[in-house]
């Protein structure tokens, strides 16, 4: 049986649900992100913003220089966070076949809905997503996950410059083909810039051309991606929606807008990231054998230390100390850093056995988590770990 994947991409996301709150930004050039003195990077701009080069990734301090009247907007993920649960709830109602790929993004598999026209359905889709929250949205309809998100990505590049695309693009079966042919090698999953130029100096510049070369020279020139490509030219794609992906790691990482070499300060926040990744795992009931620490110099060397423990954990005071004592053995006293994180994986369900005399763990996993409790209630700034001088 044919099947009929949907991918749904929020327009601009972060920027549309910030006009949301503030109507006066529609229409304007401006972008979420951080400070242009501050290392900020630009997470998402609008499209007014667009039309002058702007994009995400690019320091905001470019931006800046490109758009001199260019509005920033410091980012509030907690809310886009919230919003985009509203969104995904939206889809869950349509069909439980729904994978998410991003806080922004995901596909569906509407193919058991039949007595559902896929157009009309993506449009009322549409229509919902935008009366009841007021956010913006690209369609892309296709047999497999491959065509339906490229299917987006030409509805957002065919739209008027300057506002949100709103895209639909519908490819009907047996089709798929023919609808990549024409379409530039780099909208092809697997073509990155190396590859790209590779394509180029063999004279293909269309996913066209890629699906006419011989498949068995592309394999030997680029590995098994090159027989990827040779399938997925030719619109093949036979992945399935996977609705529940298991969690590898939790982390947490900041990164500074002056580089830190202060001691205290460093270890401080350190302090910080642990506490926040402690609470994380218990708030999924899971625990970790592996604390990582990932640190940054100012010239953008990045390195990574872990050390995995004899038993899962999740307690704070555990994952500090671990963190604390990785920090110092890669680091020396005063260097200054750029960025800091911490991260536990080998993850899987906490370990609740006592020996005869663990009663002191036992004291200390109720107390976390009746922590835990008033830091839910009533914020996290209620109740901190106090800290020995």
């Amino acid at each position: 049986m044919n099947r009929t994947i949907l991918h749904l991409d929020l327009d601009a996301f972060f920027c549309s649900v910030e006009e949301t709150r503030n109507p006066d930004l529609r229409g304007q050039p401006f972008a979420v992100g951080g400070q242009p003195d501050e290392r900020g990077v630009v997470a998402s701009c609008s499209y007014a913003a667009r039309q002058f080069g702007v994009h995400s990734a690019m320091p905001m301090s470019r931006a800046v220089r490109l758009v001199p009247n260019l509005i920033i907007v410091s980012g509030r993920h907690r809310l886009y966070s919230e919003v985009s649960k509203q969104v995904m709830d939206k889809l869950h109602n349509l069909t439980p076949l729904v994978e998410q790929i991003s806080i922004d993004e995901a596909f569906l598999d509407i193919s058991n809905l039949r007595d559902e026209n896929p157009e009309r359905l993506a449009r009322r889709l549409q229509a919902d997503i935008k009366n009841e929250l007021d956010l913006p949205c690209s369609i892309g309809i296709a047999s497999n996950k491959l065509v339906a998100k490229i299917a987006t990505e030409v509805g957002k590049k065919s739209a008027k410059k300057g506002s949100p695309p709103f895209g639909l693009t519908i490819v009907p079966a047996g089709e798929e083909a023919a609808f990549l042919a024409p379409l530039p090698a780099n909208m092809l999953w697997g073509v990155g810039p190396k590859t790209e130029a590779k394509l180029s100096e063999l004279g293909i510049h269309t996913i066209g051309d890629i699906a006419r070369w011989p498949e068995a020279d592309l394999a030997k020139r680029f590995g098994e991606n090159g027989r990827e490509l040779a399938n997925h030219a030719r619109g093949r794609d036979d992945r399935r929606i996977v609705t529940e992906h298991e969690t590898k790691s939790i982390s947490q990482e900041t990164t500074f807008t002056r580089d830190v070499s202060d001691d205290k300060s460093l270890e401080k926040t350190l302090r910080e990231l642990a506490t926040e990744v402690a609470r994380s795992l218990r708030k999924n009931d899971l625990a970790g054998k592996t604390v990582k620490l990932k640190i940054r110099w100012p010239d953008f060397t990045t390195l990574t230390r872990q050390t995995t423990l004899p038993q899962p954990t999740d307690s704070d005071e555990e994952i500090i100390k671990t963190a604390l004592k990785l920090l110092h053995d890669v680091r020396k006293p005063r260097q200054p850093v750029r960025l800091i994180g911490v991260g536990v994986s080998g993850l899987g369900a906490p370990i609740r056995q006592l020996g005869l005399w663990d009663t002191g763990s036992e004291k200390s996993r109720k107390l976390q988590e009746v922590v835990d409790e008033l830091q839910e209630k009533f914020g996290r700034d209620i109740i901190h770990r106090g800290e020995l001088e």
